[in-house]
């Protein structure tokens, strides 16, 4: 870091014969090398121009960097706009021999050429003028300028916004996966009607059970979630069982995936509570964790089952102050919710106890005790370096959260046990946990890093540009930002000031992607009309702010603007409720409050719609359920429309553009992290 003063200089210590080990980094001109932080900028050239020259502030086609990748030497300085990749890691340097000057003694520092460089080395202890050194310069690191950003891909839209309880009624008292009764197909096999779940494609598996045998089904090419198939299982071989007797020890199964410290298990043997039938949950406590078990196809209440948990589960945990608890790690939540380790796959999912810890559901919406949390189908784009994803509202108890998190080479980083054992933690050692783990989720210096080049006057163009080609591990490197034209190397104040600018920016009213919200003017909300002010890429901002939020929160970086409430339960997968609604709009909470006290709404002639005011003055009618124009509400549907309203605030209403910003969001932070 001392080289930085001096332009194309490397210190080096010699000794004859010897490789030496050089401290060296690339310094642009010299004017540019005394300032190091944004203290030095002119307080005038701080403001963003609202409307910068060509097509607006947040237009696509400003002038911007070629798309084409370029490689370029780092000697070059600075080469226009964009993103560039340094990588320094395959250069091991250039061997020169040298003579020490006359007159210099050990311990000083001389000047000599180096190729095409000037290099300053410091002659070693008993090292005589006239003596020769061997010294190693490191080569100059290669830098490529990335590609422009991919097109944003959206995936069809499979969404199906019908409640629970409708959607039973439309398909005959069933709405989940499970096996309808049997039908002959006219042959000896039976054949059963199965529901295809919610976030499943044409081409993808889902597992059912029937008759105590668990198949694979393939989902055809031409179905979606909630449609109903029509499957034949194969008749049950010999070596296909009908059950677990829990007096014979289970069958060892080979485990050909690499094995973690916690996956040694320890098996637990439970009775079925009363009331509880084959394929429903309870949650009970085992090694002081509480998990949730599904009662198998061929149990019933009162008999014994089997399970195993892994042992880092059930061990005693230490506190901070050296002491051990065996306190279950639980994630309470209003009104009996709370998060808990699904034993079938060792997944997070939410479910809701009543006081005498019986997993209670509510079987219809209730404003008082739904809850529910935002699912990500996630997709493969049509470029590596951008996910897709389909975005939906499911009830609470439907939410499963993956609990493991692997590195950038695939190996598993942080597991279930590693998870559940950080809920117990107080938040400061959260969030020491946390940065923790980012930390080696980081990609390492060695393995390169990100030069960004942005210009003032297109700050927020500029950074899009730059941000949004970015590949998902670009984007855990570390950046170092430079304001073209400008002195200054960024040494940790360029990248403050670059995050708070742009999200102040991008954050603001007049470029039409946010609305300070009706409820409270501090904190800003999705604008549902950002199509109108820019109609070819305001989903790609927003794409890039849900990038540049989890940049901040993985490099401890501050930003600006706050977000109102539920978008924050989005980003951690907390249930939302009916309350929530009161922050987004207070006049919509409280008219749906009347509906529950009033004894007939069907006078209200209400139906399954909402009517938006567009920016242009115009009304538009929108469906909150398929065919919603012809279903009026009435008071035996009542609670149905009220999830539908909430549902469609929530998240319905502004779709496109949550599902950038939580793809953005978790293109940096892996999703189960923030469990």
């Amino acid at each position: 870091s001392i080289a930085r003063s001096s332009p194309n200089i490397f210190f080096c210590w010699g000794l004859d014969h010897q490789k030496i080990e050089t401290m060296g980094f690339f310094s642009r001109k010299k004017s540019d090398s005394t300032a190091s932080s944004s203290a030095s900028y002119p307080a005038a050239r701080n403001r963003m121009p609202t409307q910068p020259p060509t097509s607006g502030n947040l237009s696509r086609r400003a002038p911007s960097a070629p798309s084409a990748p370029q490689t370029m030497s780092a000697t070059n300085g600075s080469a226009g706009p964009g993103a560039f990749s340094v990588d320094s890691s395959s250069s091991q340097g250039t061997v020169f021999r040298v003579s020490v000057p006359q007159g210099v003694i050990p311990g000083q520092e001389f000047q000599v050429h180096a190729g095409d460089r000037i290099v300053r080395v410091r002659c070693p202890p008993d090292t005589r003028p006239g003596q020769s050194l061997q010294i190693t310069v490191p080569n100059e690191p290669v830098v490529t300028q990335n590609r422009g950003p991919p097109e944003l891909y959206r995936p069809p839209d499979q969404n199906d916004d019908m409640p629970r309880h409708m959607r039973e009624q439309h398909n005959g008292g069933d709405s989940s996966s499970a096996p309808r009764p049997p039908s002959s197909d006219g042959g000896s096999q039976t054949a059963y009607m199965v529901t295809i779940p919610r976030g499943v494609r044409g081409g993808q598996q889902f597992p059912v059970t029937i008759n105590g045998q668990q198949l694979m089904v393939t989902c055809p090419a031409n179905a979606t979630a909630g449609m109903n198939v029509r499957i034949v299982p194969p008749k049950p071989g010999p070596d296909i069982g009908r059950g677990t007797d829990v007096t014979r020890r289970p069958p060892e199964r080979q485990n050909t995936m690499r094995q973690r410290p916690d996956s040694t298990t320890q098996m637990f043997e439970v009775v079925v509570p009363p009331g509880i039938n084959a394929g429903q949950p309870f949650a009970l406590m085992a090694g002081g964790q509480r998990v949730l078990v599904t009662c198998p196809p061929n149990a019933i209440s009162g008999q014994k089952i089997r399970f195993q948990l892994p042992i880092a589960l059930t061990q005693p945990r230490v506190k901070k102050d050296g002491t051990t608890t065996q306190k279950p790690p639980e994630l309470v939540y209003d009104d009996g919710w709370m998060r808990t380790i699904r034993v079938t796959d060792m997944k997070f999912q939410w479910i809701r106890m009543d006081t005498s810890g019986t997993v209670k559901l509510p079987e219809r919406f209730d404003v008082e005790k739904s809850a529910y949390v935002r699912f990500i189908d996630f997709v493969e784009g049509r470029d590596h370096r951008m996910r897709a994803g389909i975005l939906s509202l499911v009830p609470a108890d439907e939410g499963a959260v993956e609990s493991r998190i692997r590195g950038t080479d695939g190996d598993e980083l942080v597991t279930y046990s590693e998870i559940a054992a950080a809920q117990g933690k107080s938040f400061e050692e959260k969030v020491q946990w946390f940065h923790e783990t980012c930390a080696q989720l980081c990609v390492e210096w060695n393995e390169g890093h990100m030069r960004m080049n942005v210009r003032r006057e297109f700050l927020l163009h500029d950074s899009m540009e730059a941000v949004m080609s970015l590949s998902r591990k670009d984007l855990r490197k570390v950046w170092r930002f430079e304001f073209i034209g400008e002195a200054g190397i960024d040494a940790g104040g360029l990248a403050r000031e670059w995050f708070q600018l742009v999200t102040q920016e991008i954050f603001n009213p007049d470029n039409g992607l946010w609305l300070a919200s009706s409820v409270n003017q501090m904190c800003m909300d999705i604008n549902p009309a950002s199509e109108l002010s820019h109609p070819e890429d305001h989903l790609i901002y927003f794409r890039f702010l849900g990038r540049v939020l989890g940049k901040g929160l993985f490099d401890r970086q501050l930003v600006s603007g706050h977000m109102v409430r539920h978008y924050y339960k989005h980003l951690l997968g907390w249930p939302i409720t009916f309350d929530d609604l009161e922050l987004v709009d207070e006049d919509i909470f409280n008219s749906c409050k009347t509906l529950q006290t009033m004894d007939d709404v069907e006078c209200l002639y209400l139906d399954f719609t909402v009517t938006e005011d567009t920016m242009m003055g115009v009304k538009k009618e929108i469906e909150l359920v398929k065919n919603g124009a012809d279903i009026d509400v009435t008071n035996d549907n009542l609670p149905e429309y009220l999830e539908c309203r909430l549902k469609y605030w929530m998240v319905g209403r502004v779709r496109p553009q949550l599902t950038e910003l939580l793809l953005g969001f978790f293109d940096v932070i892996p999703e189960p992290l923030l469990t």
